[in-house]
């Protein structure tokens, strides 16, 4: 049950995210995927500044502050192969 709600959560951060990043993202089916990663992430980084998340409303800005870092790192490293294209 607890990895179907870290999926819920994901996909609900990673469309978020998506959101908050317009034009860094990977498109809908790659925005869930990072947010999946991203509370992953989040789950990590976030108790480690100290703060904890114990409502849905916490555990989704978190796995959501995550997805976002998640969806900048990857744009910044894929981003200049991305914009040859054009």
């Amino acid at each position: 049950m607890d990895v179907l709600y870290v999926v819920l959560i994901g996909v609900g951060a990673g469309w978020i995210a998506g959101q908050a990043t317009k034009g860094r993202g990977f498109g809908f089916l790659g925005n869930l995927v990072v947010g999946i990663l991203g509370a992953v992430i989040g789950g990590m980084l976030v108790p480690s500044l100290g703060f904890k998340a114990t409502s849905l409303l916490g555990q989704l800005i978190q796995a959501t502050i995550g997805a976002i870092v998640l969806l900048l790192l990857l744009g910044f490293v894929f981003g200049k192969k991305r914009r040859r294209r054009k």
